[in-house]
C-alpha cells in the first residue's frame, strides 16, 4: 500500500520468478503455504520433476507409466503441500509422497495379476553381510531381471540402497520406520532378490 492506502505496484511476474527461483526449498514452501501459486509451486516442480521420474521409473519400469505417475505425484504434493511440517527435508517429503505412490500403484496392479504373493522365511539378521555380498557380486543385467520380478516393495528398498545409495537414516525418514525396522525389512528384501535369482538363473546359483 502506498502513502495514500492505494495499493503499491504489482512486483512483475518476471521478477517475481527470478526471485522465486532463489529461494532455497524450504523459504519456497514457507512462501506457498502462506499462499498457493502454481507458477511459484513450478519452481519446485523444474527442481524436482526429473529425479521423481527417475524414481518411478526404477520401480514401475515403464517410461510412459512414471510420466503418469510424476504428474499425479507433483499434483498430490500440491493440494497437500500445506500438511508439511518442516520437521524433514521437502525433498524427504516428497520422495515419501513418490515411493507411497508408486508402491499403492504397483500393489493394486500385483493383485489384479494375482492374489497369490509368494512369502519366504526369514533368517536369521547375522546373515544380512553375506546376503548383501552376494546382492552386490551380481552382474547388473542380471540384477535388473531381478528386481523386475521382485515384489514392488521389495524392489523399491533394493533401489534406495543400492542405486540411490540412502543410509539406513534417510531410509527411516522415507519409510517413517524405526531403524530395527528398516534394517529387518532389508535383510528380507535381500534374501528374497537372492531367491529369486537362483530361481532364474539356477546355472549360476
Amino acid at each position: 500500500m502506498t502513502s495514500k492506502g492505494q495499493p503499491g505496484p504489482k512486483v512483475p511476474i518476471r521478477d517475481q520468478a527470478t526471485k522465486d527461483k532463489a529461494l532455497n526449498d524450504e523459504e519456497l514452501v514457507a512462501e506457498l503455504q502462506r499462499h498457493m501459486d502454481a507458477d511459484r509451486f513450478g519452481v519446485l516442480y523444474d527442481r524436482y520433476s526429473a529425479l521423481v521420474f527417475q524414481k518411478c521409473l526404477g520401480m514401475t519400469r515403464d517410461r510412459d507409466l512414471a510420466k503418469d505417475l510424476t504428474h499425479d505425484i507433483f499434483l498430490k504434493a500440491f493440494v497437500n503441500l500445506g500438511k508439511f511440517d518442516h520437521r524433514s527435508k521437502f525433498g524427504t517429503w516428497l520422495y515419501r509422497i513418490t515411493y507411497n505412490y508408486c508402491l499403492d500403484h504397483l500393489r493394486k496392479a500385483q493383485r489384479r495379476r494375482t492374489d497369490d504373493i509368494d512369502e519366504h522365511p526369514v533368517k536369521d539378521g547375522l546373515a544380512e553381510d553375506r546376503y548383501e555380498a552376494e546382492l552386490l557380486a551380481l552382474r547388473a543385467e542380471r540384477l535388473g531381471a531381478v528386481l523386475e520380478a521382485l515384489d514392488p516393495e521389495d524392489r523399491a528398498l533394493l533401489l534406495m540402497k543400492y542405486m540411490e545409495d540412502l543410509s539406513v537414516k534417510e531410509m527411516m525418514e522415507v519409510l517413517e520406520l524405526g531403524e530395527s525396522a528398516v534394517k529387518m525389512r532389508m535383510l528380507r528384501a535381500r534374501e528374497r532378490a537372492l531367491g529369486k535369482y537362483r530361481e532364474l538363473y539356477p546355472e549360476e546359483a
